[in-house]
């Protein structure tokens, strides 16, 4: 396979195109990373030149490459019930959540829910904290600008070291066992599939439709690529769609350093709508 160079005016080209498309800022010190990582692509699309993948990529209407480049780029690096902080903090929050939920329906957004363990991680946390749970009208929307990592999530098929260091119980409650020819597997159940809406969508320029406020919005490790004011933009963004006293989950390296009059840091990169 060959290794085709990439040229700094060919860097600064992706570099424009990736941030006023979905936000991500790539330092000068990306550039060997940009190269390693596309290589394999070039290749496979028999191109010879950075500068023919970028017009490939501007020139793809449906997006699809543009998905591809971004999963790349980025790692989509995730487990279930990852940063155990919050997990912990949610289960004090969840007793004055239901309280005030009288007509028992619960809506949450993982936004950037890569394969879906995220969205299926607060369906397992639920589960197991509700002795009601399957009396509750609960709904996730889980998205995602990648369309790979989104129809890994929406099968919900995983495999046996991934599951490994949940509990017994849980496993059992939340998956069901496949058995093949390379071995065993997993699959989350039907049950609590259905209560999530998986879609593509573009943090940055994509209108925020959504009418409906959350009890709860998960952003983990997405703004890590964002520079500042693309940070503070989908922030606000956010906090519209939080009631009063509603939490923001970001990842443990990510905290915010604006929106003060509407934010409220709680620890654990947890946020408060004020």
């Amino acid at each position: 396979m060959a290794e085709i160079e990439l040229r700094a005016e060919e860097f600064t080209l992706f570099r424009k195109y990736i941030y006023e498309k979905v936000g991500i800022s790539l330092s000068d010190q990306k550039s060997t990373l940009v190269k390693g990582r596309l290589n394999k692509r070039l290749n496979q699309l028999n191109l010879t030149s950075f500068r023919a993948y970028y017009d490939y990529l501007v020139n793809d209407t449906s997006g699809d490459e543009l998905a591809l480049f971004v999963s790349a780029i980025s790692t989509n690096v995730t487990s279930f019930f990852r940063e155990s902080a919050q997990w912990k903090w949610l289960e004090s929050y969840l007793p004055a959540l239901v309280a005030s939920k009288r007509d028992k329906k619960i809506r949450i957004w993982s936004a950037g829910c890569s394969s879906g363990e995220e969205p299926y991680t607060i369906l397992m946390f639920l589960q197991h904290h509700l002795h009601d749970f399957d009396s509750w009208d609960i709904k996730i929307l889980a998205t995602d600008i990648s369309t790979k990592v989104l129809s890994h999530a929406i099968k919900g098929h995983y495999d046996a070291k991934n599951v490994e260091p949940l509990s017994k119980e849980i496993v059992h409650r939340s998956f069901d066992k496949i058995r093949t020819e390379d071995g065993i597997s997993y699959q989350i159940a039907p049950h609590l599939r259905e209560k999530v809406l998986f879609r593509k969508y573009n943090l940055v320029t994509d209108p925020f439709f959504i009418k409906n406020r959350f009890d709860m919005i998960f952003c983990r490790n997405v703004m890590i690529y964002f520079d500042d004011v693309t940070r503070h933009e989908l922030i606000g963004r956010f906090t519209t769609l939080l009631p009063k006293g509603a939490p923001l989950f970001l990842g443990s390296s990510e905290s915010l350093t604006t929106h003060r009059e509407t934010l409220k840091l709680l620890g654990s990169s947890i946020y408060q709508r004020l």
